[in-house]
């Protein structure tokens, strides 16, 4: 194994964890968000109304496609389709990157990616529950494991965009 192969590893169970846990208790304790509760908090709990015009609530959305709710027909397809991309990042990782500094990114988005797997084999769908309204406008209801392959694709980007230059240091 690649010298740090249990950091990661250890560092995924936390992760995995964690967002596991916040859509244990979203699954089992919040009614499915639905047009029967048109106003905040949307049949969820509300975190804040109203903060410089931003509304925050929890909610449970059951989502059975990719990002916002897209492909949602093709379930089964997309459950694959995820296998195939982490088990692609976890060899790349592991056998081709080079750069460590793509490391901790991809640890994210193999994380966030495994996240999503696990609740189509326990829900038969992702659970979606983060809900914010920004100045009116509705922002796509999101999890946890949405959040850190965000991050992990934002910061490879960062990385992409201003490479370190030995020379220069």
């Amino acid at each position: 194994m690649k010298k740090g192969f249990y950091k990661y590893l250890l560092g995924v169970l936390i992760l995995l964890i964690f967002d596991q846990s916040i859509k244990y208790y979203v699954f089992h304790n919040l009614p499915k968000m639905n047009w029967l509760h048109p106003f905040y908090p949307f049949g969820g709990i509300g975190v804040f109304k109203d903060f410089f015009g931003i509304t925050f609530s929890i909610n449970y959305l059951a989502n059975t496609g990719a990002a916002w709710g897209t492909f949602s027909s093709y379930g089964k397809f997309l459950f694959f389709l995820r296998i195939m991309i982490v088990l692609f990042l976890i060899v790349y990782l592991f056998h081709f990157n080079k750069a460590k500094r793509r490391n901790f990114p991809l640890f994210l988005i193999i994380s966030g990616a495994i996240g999503n797997i696990l609740d189509y084999v326990l829900y038969g769908h992702v659970v979606d529950m983060f809900n914010f309204n920004f100045w009116g406008y509705s922002y796509p209801v999101f999890n946890i494991a949405d959040s850190y392959i965000t991050i992990g694709v934002i910061w490879l980007l960062l990385i992409s965009l201003f490479p370190i230059d030995k020379k220069v240091v």
